[in-house]
């Protein structure tokens, strides 16, 4: 492979903005694996957001990118996987996978698709450096002829239509927009764009919590809802606190702590085959390998407050944050029942650029 802007490299960065911005270049925010991709001929590499190579999990996408992509190029876009009209990340993580059998298997039963939405190499030239709205015509000429599994990712300046798409789009599994400035070049690991997200709140139980890597304080807080038979399900934690804080939770939970799991909702996180009636702490990853999962229980009294972005699943995508402690609840009122559920939207109109 000889190209002129060569892997590894990191894709550009956005932070995060409470509104859309005016004046830009915006896009949907994909839910799925950032790949940056390099093609030289039959020669294809996909490097993740950690420039670790994706290849070998995605056998269907190589295929696909030589059909489609110019034979000399490099592109950043997000591997994702469709499922019933939404996108489905918990079916693209499944693609990880250590068995070349499963690989393949996979490939045919769950296949990938990649959205592209900027190109830092075309033929001897590297465009790291040109502007973004140069860029993007340019990519849009590339990609004129692609046709499934790769698309080019929909894209418009009209601030409207970015706020119609911030509303309509959660419904298909994409969780905000991107918006770009019109002269940005291309900055490898560099926070230069804007993500602007959803947020909701939901009240949950605290039933456990995790020590943080630096000693015994708080790392994160296990979060629970109950289903409608009654289960309290884990949903995911919240983490980020300052280190007083995490110092001053310990001490406000200290009195909740329980000697071991014995009588707690998840008591049977240990075993295996627990998970699969129910979702609790410490589930068996491929991805967590020798990760210590154990957790300290907590008798599930305390309800408290967070903000989540989406719902993936019956769990929450990401990270949740700590809003407040809410006295006034009761835990059997942490049900699922609460959460907000976006209209559903179909994937196929966001690809062809529908609002």
């Amino acid at each position: 492979m000889d190209l002129p802007v060569m892997p590894p490299v990191k894709p550009m960065l956005a932070r995060t903005a409470t509104r859309i911005p005016a004046g830009m270049h915006y896009e949907a925010k994909w839910d799925g694996f950032r790949a940056i991709v390099f093609r030289d001929g039959d020669e294809i590499e996909l490097g993740s957001r950690s420039a670790k190579p994706l290849t070998r999990y995605f056998p269907e996408l190589v295929t696909a990118l030589r059909t489609n992509l110019p034979s000399r190029c490099v592109v950043d876009g997000e591997i994702v996987v469709v499922r019933g009209g939404r996108l489905d990340f918990d079916a693209l993580t499944e693609r990880i996978h250590p068995a070349d059998s499963r690989v393949r298997l996979l490939a045919q039963t769950t296949p990938a698709s990649l959205i592209i939405f900027d190109l830092l190499a075309l033929d001897d030239s590297a465009l790291l450096d040109v502007p973004l709205s140069d860029r993007h015509e340019l990519l849009t000429r590339a990609l004129r002829d692609a046709a499934a599994p790769v698309h080019l990712a929909p894209a418009t300046r009209d601030l409207h239509v970015a706020r119609q798409w911030f509303e309509q789009y959660e419904g298909a599994g994409l969780d905000g927009v991107i918006a770009k400035r019109l002269d940005l070049p291309y900055r490898p690991d560099q926070r230069l764009m804007v993500k602007i997200k959803h947020e909701r709140t939901a009240d949950c139980v605290v039933a456990g919590l995790r020590h943080h890597k630096s000693g015994p304080v708080v790392g994160s807080l296990l979060l629970g809802l109950f289903d409608s038979s009654g289960q309290l399900q884990h949903v995911g934690v919240c983490a980020s606190f300052p280190m007083r804080r995490r110092q001053q939770l310990m001490a406000e939970l200290e009195p909740l702590r329980m000697a071991s799991a014995s009588g707690h909702p998840w008591a049977g996180w240990e075993r295996e085959e627990a998970h699969e009636a129910s979702r609790m702490p410490g589930g068996p990853s491929r991805w967590s390998g020798k990760k210590d999962l154990s957790w300290v229980p907590l008798r599930p009294e305390r309800v408290c407050e967070v903000a989540y972005d989406h719902m993936q699943g019956d769990r929450f995508r990401h990270t949740a944050q700590f809003r407040r402690w809410r006295p006034d609840r009761e835990p059997e009122q942490c049900t699922y029942a609460q959460l907000a559920e976006p209209v559903t939207y179909d994937l196929a109109q966001v690809l062809s650029g529908q609002a």
